[in-house]
């Protein structure tokens, strides 16, 4: 598309200019034409005789100027000039220097011979004089002439430029408009589109979420069912054993009649039992029997325990801290000045008053509390240390690091024992199975690992999440893994299989942790934004969401009873939420933000650690 503006100049000729605009669009879109201007012609001369009036104020200030200044100055008497002092002051001044000794020498001689008259040497007319001072004015007043001219044109070439660019603005800001008016149009036509898709895209997650439970369904009968075949073939190992043992009693006809009939009443009692635990859970126990798969296996591999053991650690629950009936709540009793840099993590002992910590430092630290003495140092990473996590018998820590690496460490020997290095970016955290042989890790390369640590070597990558996965904890007693991720969502993952249970939707930012409670039926995660949100782990749907921002939450953790959760929030302080109420109560104390917070399994205390290097005891 191109456009033309035209100039007027002050003698009425037209000068025409082309502005081009490149073609930036070859849709059928109905651009609208431009015209020129038609009172172009009238505007030009309006501008142009304004400039006109603008030099002759100027002029009119400078003369004005001029004469006060000529005013202003003191009056001086001019003596009329003798004739030959006016010749020598023209000789001199048009530079005739030789034609000025011989009219000296000649008027001298005349003088002294007494030939000069005495009109001869009297004043020079005034005519003359004032000829003069006129011809001195006229150069002067060329002089001046000659400079506005030369501002005239300059001004006029300057306010040419200025209708040049002046008109080429005025199109392009046309074609601007309409530009803007066809993507108005583009945008509200996307609208109207998406609209018609909302009502299948909710069906389809509706879909998706009914699906996803019947799997969470029949992963449970599965479960059961596995459970019910390994107990019939143990039943059946010792039953034939059993038999064996009676048949070296049997009379020779007892024994005949046995093989006879290919099977004993005890093995016929069992088979019945077979049939009728396949006809109930609709399963071939012999694809369920997982020792008689072919599956490639390490020689020291470990077995995934059963999982339906129950949490033991329930029954010494007995209810929610009495830190939050009294006045005050928890308060502030201990300082430890931990580490040179930030504390990235905290872990409690199982068994012992034992405190681990980690940080940016490239450290990890052991403390007796709440004494707040050092009891081991531990050295190894090259990068800062995200996380950390005690073997469930308290004899070993594992840590993850900016190092890309997860180590195990052994406090008998004082040393790293194993370090595994399959992950490609930094490792976010890590998490023991309550069986001691497998440990969990997440990293910045958008996947989880397990590691068996009898066969050291990896077993399960959990792969799925779409960014970073920034927390990762077994569900005590189960082979349910929990992990939180910067897309935005929280997941439930089975450690034998590697596949994804179960994904909650909801955080609209990235999710920086998630946690389990004691019963494993509530899940606490928290987002970039301060949005701390509550899962239920059965229905799988979304119990409730608290806004505590807009500072980042970087942990939660709950206490034993599972009724108060306990918040780390980047404002510098330790949030606790009483799940019952929905009281908020905020314990302020360190002096940048908050990265790790923990309780201990009988709620008397609650450890944090911060950005400021210190970890807090509150009590």
């Amino acid at each position: 598309m191109s456009g033309n503006a035209d100039i007027v100049s002050e003698s009425g000729a037209y000068y025409l200019e082309r502005a081009t605009i490149l073609e930036d669009s070859d849709d059928d879109f109905q651009y609208e034409e431009i015209p020129l201007d038609e009172d172009l012609e009238s505007e030009a001369d309006e501008d142009l005789h304004a400039a006109v009036r603008t030099i002759q104020e100027a002029q009119e200030d400078d003369e004005a100027a001029h004469l006060s200044e000529t005013k202003s100055l003191p009056a001086v008497t001019q003596r009329p000039e003798v004739v030959d002092d006016f010749v020598r002051n023209f000789l001199v001044k048009m530079g005739m220097m030789r034609t000025l000794d011989s009219f000296q020498t000649e008027w001298y001689e005349l003088q002294e011979r007494g030939e000069l008259n005495r009109e001869d040497v009297t004043t020079v007319p005034d005519v003359y004089t004032r000829n003069q001072q006129l011809d001195s004015v006229v150069k002067t007043m060329r002089s001046d002439l000659q400079k506005f001219k030369n501002a005239a044109n300059k001004a006029k070439d300057t306010y040419v430029k200025l209708r040049k660019e002046r008109d080429f603005h005025r199109m392009h800001h046309k074609r601007v408009v309409q530009e803007k008016n066809k993507l108005i149009e583009d945008i509200k036509r996307l609208k109207r589109h998406y609209a018609s898709y909302e009502p299948t895209l909710t069906q389809l997650k509706q879909k998706y979420e009914s699906a996803m439970k019947e799997k969470m369904l029949s992963k449970l009968e599965r479960d059961r069912a596995v459970n019910q075949v390994a107990g019939l073939q143990a039943t059946l190992r010792n039953l034939e054993t059993a038999t064996m043992f009676n048949s070296q009693n049997m009379t020779r006809e007892e024994r005949r009649l046995m093989y006879a009939s290919g099977e004993g009443p005890t093995q016929s009692a069992v088979k019945t039992a077979k049939e009728g635990s396949s006809r109930r859970y609709e399963v071939d126990p012999s694809n369920l029997d997982v020792t008689n798969q072919e599956l490639p296996r390490h020689p020291k591999d470990s077995d995934f325990p059963i999982d339906t053991r129950v949490n033991p650690d329930l029954a010494d629950v007995k209810g929610p801290s009495s830190h939050l009936t009294r006045t005050g709540g928890f308060r502030l009793t201990h300082t430890i000045q931990a580490h040179t840099l930030a504390v990235s993590s905290v872990a409690l002992h199982p068994k012992k008053q034992i405190l681990a910590t980690t940080s940016d430092d490239q450290t990890w630290k052991m403390w007796s509390i709440p004494n707040g003495d050092i009891i081991m140092t531990g050295e190894g990473h090259t990068d800062w240390v995200a996380d950390c996590d005690f073997r469930p018998d308290g004899a070993q820590l594992v840590t993850g690091s900016g190092d890309s690496t997860v180590k195990i460490w052994d406090f008998s020997k004082a040393e790293c024992v194993h370090t595994f290095t399959d992950h490609q970016h930094a490792v976010w955290g890590c998490s023991w199975h309550t069986c001691g042989d497998f440990v969990a890790s997440c990293s910045m390369d958008n996947t989880s690992k397990i590691w068996d640590l009898n066969s050291l070597r990896c077993r399960v990558t959990l792969r799925g999440h779409a960014d970073s996965v920034n927390s990762i904890h077994f569900l005590p007693y189960s082979n349910t893994i929990l992990t939180s991720s910067a897309d935005k969502t929280v997941s439930l993952w089975d450690a034998r299989t590697g596949l994804c249970g179960q994904t909650f939707y909801g955080h609209i930012h990235s999710v920086n942790h998630a946690a389990f409670n004691l019963k494993g039926d509530v899940v606490a995660s928290c987002d970039s934004y301060g949005v701390v949100k509550l899962w239920d782990n059965r229905t799988c749907a979304a119990i409730s969401s608290v806004e505590i921002g807009p500072h980042p939450t970087n942990r939660v953790a709950f206490d034993s009873s599972g009724t108060v959760l306990s918040i780390a929030s980047n404002d510098g302080t330790v949030k606790i939420l009483d799940l019952g109420s929905g009281q908020i109560t905020i314990l302020d104390g360190h002096e940048d933000s908050v990265q790790a917070v923990l309780f201990d399994k009988a709620g008397d205390f609650l450890v944090s650690g911060s950005s400021d290097n210190t970890v807090r005891i509150w009590s």
